[in-house]
């Protein structure tokens, strides 16, 4: 029988995930089944014990669930404490780690080519996946990191807990320039997009939208601006293939799946 593994989170309908995690098992040779759970809001505890306890070996975890995950882990790593938001469980030691920073750092570095030492981003929006790529950016070298967000003490609540990050309210930024914008908001699934200034995303060299298989108005309006644009697919694939690693054990290639995506 395949071990078997999940996506869990609401709504997750659209989710690419099955589709790589199988391109991986076949290129890896591992007899993996992976599925789809759409919990509750309320019953995210309830379906994790559910499918543990029909087989099941492990889990990804997506919005709006990482936070709570984070806190049903026996076994935390690092980056997942520094995010305090999990993307990823392993039943068989309770463990528990975030794999979207380094999805996000390998997708700039090795698919869009782009350095960050030295760099200056700004983070849009303070939640779970806001969460999980803020340390992964500073270990990677970004000389300064901003976060907004609507609510300007949930940003500040998140900045507290890095060294030189600074938070603040969208209209704090019409002044600002940075190198990198990314939006870490869910505002692209509802096809709207933050409230940025005026001219703020003219002033980047990168827009990226963690929102991956859909042209969002962040993204139409960052090429609207004659600025570079992206999509989250290759952070997809690489935070996936990290998750891959953690159960087991094999690092799956990544670019030719991704290139068979964009192909698609």
């Amino acid at each position: 029988m395949s071990d078997r593994y999940a996506l869990i989170g609401n709504p997750v309908a659209h989710s690419k995930s099955p589709a790589i995690h199988a391109e991986f098992a076949r290129a890896t040779g591992q007899d993996v089944e992976y599925g789809l759970i759409e919990a509750r809001l309320d019953g995210f505890a309830e379906a994790v014990e559910q499918f543990r306890r029909s087989g099941g070996k492990g889990l990804n975890v997506t919005l709006p669930f990482k936070e709570e995950a984070f806190r049903v882990c026996l076994h935390l790593t690092e980056r997942a404490r520094a995010a305090r938001a999990v993307n990823t469980l392993r039943f068989e030691d309770e463990f528990g780690d975030n794999t979207d920073g380094i999805g996000l750092i390998r997708d700039l570095q090795q698919h869009l080519g782009v350095a960050l030492k030295g760099k200056a981003l700004l983070v849009l929006g303070a939640g779970g996946a806001a969460r999980g790529v803020v340390g992964a950016l500073l270990e990677a070298g970004v000389a300064r990191v901003s976060i907004a967000n609507r609510t300007a003490a949930r940003a500040e609540a998140l900045a507290a807990r890095f060294p030189a990050v600074r938070a603040c309210a969208y209209e704090a930024l019409h002044a600002e320039a940075f190198d990198i914008v990314v939006n870490a908001t869910s505002a692209g699934l509802a096809d709207e997009a933050p409230p940025l200034p005026a001219g703020l995303l003219e002033r980047a060299a990168l827009a990226y939208d963690m929102v991956y298989g859909r042209d969002t108005p962040f993204l139409r309006a960052a090429r609207a601006a004659g600025v570079r644009a992206s999509d989250g697919l290759g952070m997809l694939v690489e935070q996936a293939a990290e998750s891959f690693f953690l159960w087991r054990g094999v690092r799956p290639a990544t670019r030719p799946v991704l290139e068979k995506l964009r192909g698609a």
